[in-house]
């Protein structure tokens, strides 16, 4: 495949860092990424993208964008809106899809609409959570708009109400807690790939996703049949429900108590993380996919206005 302005081979931007709270994080992925493309024998450049990301995409010129940025400005339909405009291919989701689903409230209605299982919720002002409970404990308050488990909190039964960080928005999401075991399936194109068991010594928090060790994934989850196949069903209906492209990932949690019934969607991820210790790049590669090709997947399948 030859790049549209000449060159021999496509010049991908692989875009990190950003803004967001979850910069770090994206660097880390956007590295690993720029690693395997150039290893898939792309031509990289790494941009960290700031308020001047237009000036420098017309300045690079590149043939298509990678979207390694995670969490707000970068997932959530505004990088994508800059490319639709600047009329540059990127790969993942488009703008209607990446903003629908950073926004938990409207891709639970989503989820719903399609007829998939979620609990309730209520978005709340800040103070009321800090003032008393706004649901029966144990509940969880968490942004309605951040990934990578930044700013959660899980209130326990017979807790107080909690005291919320500073950095929590004015507008806050109080659920219904799910107990039971944290489990989640890639979606790659039209196929929903496998169900990892995601195991911890606690809550599935920060830490726990991005620090080696912090988490023990078994690929494939030890599963009865029936939830195997419903976390692949669900996950791809979700995907869907979505309108997402490419690469998504969608996170559950799975009261065994329960069977079917204890099984819930949380939420779907855009802009999985592509960190050493992520889900989605092991999943593939225990479908046959290699780090580099499933990079170089997700780059033939970027485009625009979808």
């Amino acid at each position: 495949m030859a790049g549209g302005s000449g060159r021999n081979v496509p010049l991908v931007a692989v875009l990190m860092g950003g803004l967001s709270a979850e910069r770090e994080v994206s660097l880390v992925s956007g590295r690993a990424c720029a690693r395997a493309l150039r290893e898939a024998g792309y031509e990289v450049v790494e941009v960290d993208c700031g308020h001047d990301l237009p000036a420098r995409l017309a300045e690079i010129s590149p043939d298509l964008c990678f979207n390694a940025l995670h969490g707000r400005w970068g997932e959530d339909g505004c990088v994508q809106g800059i490319l639709e405009w600047l009329r540059i291919p990127y790969t993942h989701s488009g703008v209607l899809a990446s903003s629908l689903a950073m926004d938990k409230t409207r891709a639970k209605d989503a989820y719903r609409a399609a007829g998939l299982p979620v609990v309730e919720s209520v978005i709340v002002p800040r103070e009321a959570v800090e003032a008393g409970h706004v649901l029966a404990a144990p509940y969880v308050v968490k942004p309605n708009a951040e990934g990578s488990s930044v700013g959660v909190y899980i209130v326990r039964e017979g807790a107080n109400a909690p005291r919320l960080a500073a950095e929590m928005p004015a507008m806050v999401m109080v659920e219904t807690y799910v107990p039971g075991r944290e489990l989640t399936v890639s979606v790659l194109g039209d196929r929903a790939l496998c169900v990892t068991d995601i195991i911890t010594e606690g809550w599935y928090d920060y830490d726990a996703k991005y620090k080696a060790g912090g988490s023990r994934h078994e690929v494939p989850a030890k599963l009865p049949a029936e939830i195997t196949e419903a976390c692949l069903d669900y996950a791809l209906r979700a995907h869907r429900a979505l309108g997402c492209r490419g690469l998504s990932r969608t996170d559950f949690r799975w009261d065994e108590a329960r069977g079917l019934a204890g099984l819930i969607l949380l939420e779907t991820n855009t802009q999985p993380g592509m960190t050493p210790t992520s889900l989605s790049p092991e999943q593939a590669a225990h479908v046959g996919m290699t780090f580099p090709a499933l990079c170089d997947w997700i780059v033939k399948d970027a485009s625009c206005n979808r």
